[in-house]
């Protein structure tokens, strides 16, 4: 995003936005968008007033007398707080960021709509019960209340900059939200945590260099015998067995052409670059965790919950309940929790009998397909020629009048992407000119989320679940994204349940593209519900999701090799195995642990290298004794981590191409454990030198400049080395303040914060180890639910409920979450009473009386 809005620059907006913060006018159009709090608005179809208490965090609750009452004033609310992020939200699912930032954003625009996000969102329109749709427009009635009445600067100060490109005034006006609007987020969410297509491409690009054994050794199987999986036993209810019969081949080197290769990197690019559109960062992950009363001062359930998402302004989650005045069959709501801007209800939360908490399962869900093209609209398969479907999409651009068109072909497997960019379309064919044959090949995405589901239907399901009978019935209608459901209720039972479609295969496991022209790698079906990973009240009345293995070895079915490798989950079981009877602050404080466990297994090593200079050795004197904890102001906890970068550049940089460069998370925690009894391996040398180096070798020059680099950045003397100080959140706006332009990004921007923490470790404050130290992702929102009483619940989220700039709960939670404290959780309404700050009533219009 950083150069779609450099554009700007050429506008004047430096100067404009100068002129408006500095020379009066400033204060009012900050203040513009400033939403009211209190006192009453009319809010056409209401059945009945609705009531909406906000806390001194601006936190709101809502209560009406029916559920369509309840979205509407949820709709509304979001719009309040939010509306600039939802617009930008639909822009990007819909492929339509051209429309604000100009040509800059076409690339990403044209990748979105060649997987068709939007168009799969409107299709599922169709297969949601009629209670669920009347939901989606009951919220959207309540989003275009607030449009009615506002508009530009009085929507958002960033409304109020982006006008400033055009000097005539504002030249945008949102359209009305629709319920596809709404749906499409779910894409979004979905393509964040939806498989393993980055690690496909990456490995594709490695075989056209290195042997298959070779980059195995980059991807070691999960370590069951030292990281716990999920679940003890491989056993399913029903659904019979299944597994894949044969491995798929890597691709044949004559197909890794350089175009194609070419084609590759373009799909890469712009893949990765959605991410950060959508409030996702690298090292994504989440914990939770639920343990049972007999591990509990109160003998009731306790739920924990940190799901890890890029670093974003305003935070990717907002909290809000949702009460019933009398919760009946007809109005069955009274839930609380986190919920999303742009979608109606509560996404992760409790209501008055259960609780839940969501962590990423990461299935491979996403297979490519090197397809055959048989001319410019068919594809072979299985030696016949099969037509592509066709369709073709427009482009309108910010500051061109022309609109930009591109069409898009289809396989039975999916979208093919490697079509987009602006050279890719003749990527194949070039590519079978070269191999001086008649074939060219391209790529296409199978995903399960570009076949329209009923994931909607199941958010509110779960919404209104009072057992777990209910909460499995609504689990088995959640199709995308695959996620590890955690489970607690009053009654004292706990559980896990994995929903989800995973496909099944005839043949290979996902890990390389495959051909498209064979139909034995053509998909069979889906795991079924009922023998899907499921585990209701285990003995040892403890479960742990952190994104490590579901289930061991035995289970019958194969759900990915993609796994988190369960460093953050066997610390996290640890801890509770531990602690005796916990409490809410005892939960709370074990999400805030910081122990890194692979310097715990690469200390050793470092320990035993000589190092003769003693200003190099006070580096490597800093480690010991460490007890491998990373609060923002260890010196060991610099060192170390400046060491471990350093260590995979010098190990790798030189033989893995750039895009494939360690990051430093969980992989290569495993890599590192295994490469280290391998003292002469042969990623050990340094290709750039004329002499053979060594484990050793490579383990001396890695503290050493480990010592050199701390001391230019921070500090000759270690005792004034501090991990925060190289470490650091800046909270970014996903748009302007991304735009490279000091003074806009300081409008929306806030920070930077020093942080403790890491990449895989419970307190997952990732940074890349390929870019830097700086924070690219975190737990964007604690909570810790008691189930023995609500209102002594915890949570805390990263930023704040608003979305306004220089509002008072824009980062009002802020300072709070990096101290690692949470706010009470007000759930009954004695509890919401004693908060009241601000009372906003939603009235029937005349009109409709």
């Amino acid at each position: 995003m950083r150069r779609l809005l450099r554009v700007i620059i050429l506008s004047g907006i430096v100067f404009a936005t100068l002129l408006l913060v500095v020379a009066g006018t400033g204060v009012f159009v900050v203040r513009h968008s400033f939403p009211g709090y209190d006192g009453t608005v009319e809010l056409t179809g209401l059945d009945a007033d609705v009531e909406v208490v906000r806390d001194g965090n601006g936190i709101p609750q809502i209560y009406a007398d029916k559920p369509g009452d309840l979205f509407a004033a949820q709709g509304y609310i979001h719009a309040q707080d939010r509306f600039f992020e939802m617009d930008f939200r639909r822009h990007v699912t819909s492929g339509r960021l051209a429309e604000l930032f100009g040509k800059k954003a076409l690339e990403t625009d044209k990748f979105v709509r060649t997987l068709g996000w939007r168009r799969v969102a409107e299709k599922e329109l169709a297969l949601l019960t009629p209670t669920t749709r009347q939901y989606l427009d009951d919220y959207a009635r309540g989003v275009n209340a607030y449009l009615d009445t506002h508009e530009g600067s009085a929507l958002s100060l960033e409304y109020a900059v982006l006008s400033l490109k055009d000097p005539t005034g504002p030249d945008y006006h949102p359209e009305p939200w629709t319920a596809a609007d709404s749906l499409a987020w779910l894409k979004a969410m979905a393509w964040d945590l939806g498989g393993n297509m980055d690690d496909e491409i990456t490995r594709t690009k490695l075989a056209a260099k290195y042997p298959v054994a070779n980059i195995a050794s980059l991807y070691p199987d999960y370590p069951f015998d030292r990281n716990e999986p999920i679940i003890a036993t491989a056993a399913v209810t029903k659904g019979g067995a299944f597994t894949t019969s044969e491995q798929a081949p890597a691709p044949q080197r004559g197909m890794l052409t350089e175009d194609l290769l070419k084609s590759l990197d373009t799909i890469d690019k712009v893949a990765k670059g959605l991410p950060d559109l959508i409030g996702r960062g690298d090292g994504i992950g989440s914990n939770s965790w639920v343990v049972s009363g007999e591990h509990t001062t109160t003998g009731k359930p306790l739920l924990a919950n940190d799901p890890h998402l890029g670093a974003t302004m305003p935070g990717i989650w907002t909290q809000i309940g949702l009460h019933c005045n009398n919760v009946n069959t007809q109005c069955p709501y009274d839930v609380s929790g986190f919920s999303f801007s742009g979608l109606p209800g509560v996404v992760i939360g409790h209501n008055a009998s259960i609780s839940w908490g969501f962590t990423n399962l990461d299935p491979d869900v996403m297979d490519l397909y090197l397809e055959k093209f048989a001319g410019p609209n068919a594809v072979m398969y299985d030696n016949k020629r099969t037509g592509l479907a066709r369709r073709e999409e427009k482009f309108k651009v910010a500051g061109q009048d022309k609109e930009e068109t591109i069409i898009v072909r289809e396989s039975r497997h999916g979208p093919i992407i490697s079509d987009v960019g602006d050279d890719e379309r003749e990527a194949g064919e070039l590519s079978a000119k070269k191999l001086k044959s008649p074939e060219a090949f391209g790529v296409a995405l199978q995903w399960t989320a570009l076949t329209p589901g009923r994931t909607a239907d199941a958010l509110f399901a779960i919404n209104r679940a009072q057992n777990w009978t209910q909460f499995r019935a609504a689990a088995s209608i959640f199709e995308v994204p695959s996620q590890n459901l955690v489970y607690a209720d009053r009654e004292g039972h706990i559980g896990y349940q994995a929903p989800g479609r995973v496909p099944i295969r005839n043949a290979g496991f996902g890990d390389w593209p495959v051909p498209g022209w064979d139909s034995r790698y053509h998909w069979k079906g889906y795991i079924p519900f009922d023998a899907m990973p499921t585990e209701a009240d285990p003995v040892d009345g403890v479960i742990v999701t952190a994104n490590q293995a579901v289930v061991p070895e035995t289970y019958p079915y194969h759900l990915t090799d993609d796994w988190d490798y369960g460093y953050r989950a066997q610390q996290i079981l640890e801890r509770v195995r531990a602690a005796g009877k916990l409490d809410a602050n005892a939960m709370a404080s074990i999400q805030l642990d910081t122990k890194n466990r692979n310097a715990e297994q690469l200390m050793p090593y470092l320990l035993h290298v000589q190092i003769n200079d003693e200003f190099d050795r006070q580096g490597q004197d800093t480690l010991r004794n460490w007890d491998f904890t990373q609060p923002a102001d260890s010196a060991p906890a610099a060192y170390f981590n400046v060491v471990w970068r350093n260590l995979l550049q010098l190990t790798f940089h030189d033989q893995l191409p750039e895009s494939a460069w360690p990051d430093g998370g969980s992989r290569w925690f495993e890599v590192m454990r295994t490469l280290v009894t391998q003292p002469n391996s042969t990623w050990w040398d340094n290709l750039d030198t004329t002499q053979r180096e060594s484990r050793d070798d490579i383990l001396r020059e890695a503290l050493v400049n480990a010592r050199a680099e701390i001391t230019t950045k921070m500090a000759r003397e270690p005792s004034n080395w501090q991990w925060g100080r190289l470490h650091k959140l800046t909270l970014t706006n996903q748009t302007l303040g991304t735009s490279g332009i000091g003074v806009v990004d300081k409008l929306f921007n806030r920070g930077p914060y020093e942080l403790g923490g890491g990449s895989s470790i419970v307190d997952a404050t990732s940074w890349d180890a390929a870019e830097g130290y700086k924070v690219i992702s975190t737990p964007s929102m604690r909570m810790v639910v008691d189930l023995s009483d609500f209102d002594k619940s915890r949570w805390i989220n990263l930023t704040g409920v608003s979305g306004h700039a220089f509002s008072s709960n824009y980062i009002d939670q802020t300072k709070l979450w990096v101290r690692g404290e949470t706010l009470p959780w007000a759930f009954t309404r004695a509890a919401v009473e004693a908060t009241r700050k601000h009372t906003l009533t939603f009235t029937k219009p005349e009109k409709d009386n």
